[in-house]
């Protein structure tokens, strides 16, 4: 999730094909994507919806994050209203999402010189708010698979203990 131009669908171009494509067409409605990754003894299945970032586009992407176990928040470090859309997006989340949902906040195009979100500013909120946080490049492949390799791992063990969990309750109905 993520504001138009923030590089989304690069990202998902990069974790799924290791492509990028420089000027890539803005993504209509949503496109979606399925990716098989390692981790340790296991293989994780990513099931990516590739949300349009566009202002009109806006409440379909309720559909696509209501249930899921992760959501990925993408802002461009070179834009600061990017950052403080995000901001928005993680709010929303948190409020109309699965309660359970696991938010990773990516900061992309780190490759640019133009900053104007800093790592300190950014990795604060994500400290503050309990998200995941990674700044990374589409464009120059870095810290993509890192990236997607720590969401799947915190995923698989939020998992695990939801299920813990639920044996848990069942075990103390009787």
């Amino acid at each position: 999730i993520g504001e138009s131009s923030v590089g989304k669908s690069s990202i998902i171009l990069r974790f799924a094909s290791n492509e990028f494509q420089e000027n890539k067409e803005p993504t209509v409605g949503a496109a979606f994507v399925t990716q098989k990754c390692r981790l340790e003894d296991k293989i994780i299945k990513f099931e990516i919806w590739d949300t349009a970032g566009q202002e009109r586009f806006h409440s379909l992407a309720q559909m696509y994050y209501r249930n899921a176990h992760v959501a990925v928040v993408v802002y461009d470090v070179t834009n600061m209203d990017s950052f403080n859309r995000a901001k928005s997006w993680i709010k929303e989340l948190n409020n109309q999402a699965n309660p359970n949902i696991i938010i990773a906040l990516l900061g992309n195009k780190i490759d640019l010189s133009r900053r104007q979100v800093s790592t300190e500013i950014a990795k604060n909120y994500a400290l503050e708010f309990g998200l995941l946080f990674y700044e990374i490049s589409a464009r120059k492949d870095h810290g993509i698979r890192e990236a997607f390799t720590k969401i799947g791992t915190n995923s698989l063990f939020a998992n695990l203990i939801l299920k813990r969990e639920k044996i848990n309750i069942f075990l103390n109905l009787f």
